[in-house]
């Protein structure tokens, strides 16, 4: 298929209704879930079909098509496929974090993860928040682990957040969250680490420089090869892996464990399991494991 002009595309994006939900027909949606588990490891059963039609609204409507069968079309196409995919996996992805989520994991960081960490290994502490979204989880890490090198001067740390949605890291980098999303944050870290906006009338907040710069974001899919050779001593990986199906799972956390230094931690979320699997790693609290 040619490759549209931008012209085309804003004519027809004029042209197209967006009133009117089209629906998408089971040969399209198939062939939507088999490159979408094949390129991101995303399961999409027939189930979720009304919620990817819904989700694909607006890229229709910005591409000036009609129906899925045109959007379709255009995508696995040569040109298409290429400027496509990574505004499809923006479509697709759900990124739905908090700031302190699962609260437990962050004090069990700072009464045994860090203090064990900081007395075996001689060099700054690597931290790697996997499917990072938003910023809110790498935020937490970073402020965290603030508070324990102030209280341990020789501590040093790096971290690094990934999140295979360019859209959600463009967030993430910006820092700027509405007031009702840092309400969970203690009064003592807001008043330390956030920065209200100069207009009164706007409800938000950026995080600090001191967190901000800390933090290293980089886009990742995790069906590729992981770009970094190093190995990281914490990994948080929580609430991810829900979206894969069981075989993807065990593929997953043996690349992280691969990438996981001896006696690091891994931290997985609630809704999470790793039963079953042959891991080099074992529990020490619950969704929280050590490499043996």
């Amino acid at each position: 298929m040619p490759r549209m002009k931008d012209k085309d595309r804003e004519d027809r994006s004029e042209a197209a209704p967006a009133s009117i939900t089209p629906k998408m027909s089971e040969a399209d949606f198939k062939k939507f879930s088999t490159l979408i588990k094949g390129e991101f490891g995303i399961k999409m059963p027939l189930s979720k079909k009304t919620m990817l039609e819904a989700r694909l609204q607006k890229r229709l409507r910005s591409l000036g098509f009609n129906n899925h069968s045109e959007y379709c079309k255009y995508l696995f196409s040569t040109g298409g496929f290429e400027r496509e995919l990574t505004q499809l996996i923006d479509v697709v992805t759900t990124n739905t974090t908090d700031f302190f989520r699962e609260p437990k994991h962050f004090e069990i960081m700072l009464s045994s993860v860090l203090p064990d960490l900081s007395q075996r290994i001689g060099r700054p502490i690597k931290v790697w928040s996997a499917g990072c979204s938003s910023g809110e989880e790498p935020y937490t890490l970073c402020m965290v682990l603030n508070e324990f090198a102030e209280r341990n001067p020789d501590f040093k740390f790096s971290l690094l957040a990934t999140d295979i949605s360019t859209d959600i890291l463009r967030k993430a980098k910006n820092a700027v969250y509405p007031m009702n999303k840092v309400e969970v944050i203690p009064l003592a870290l807001k008043k330390k680490y956030l920065l209200k906006s100069k207009d009164r009338t706007k409800a938000l907040v950026r995080i600090a420089p001191e967190v901000r710069n800390k933090v290293d974001f980089r886009r990742l899919n995790f069906m590729e090869p992981f770009p970094f050779k190093d190995q990281k001593d914490i990994i948080f990986c929580r609430n991810v892996v829900i979206y894969f199906d069981r075989e993807t799972q065990t593929t997953l956390f043996n690349k992280f464990c691969s990438r996981l230094s001896k006696g690091g931690y891994l931290f997985i979320g609630h809704s999470e399991s790793i039963s079953g699997m042959d891991l080099p790693i074992r529990q020490i609290a619950p969704t929280v494991y050590q490499k043996v």
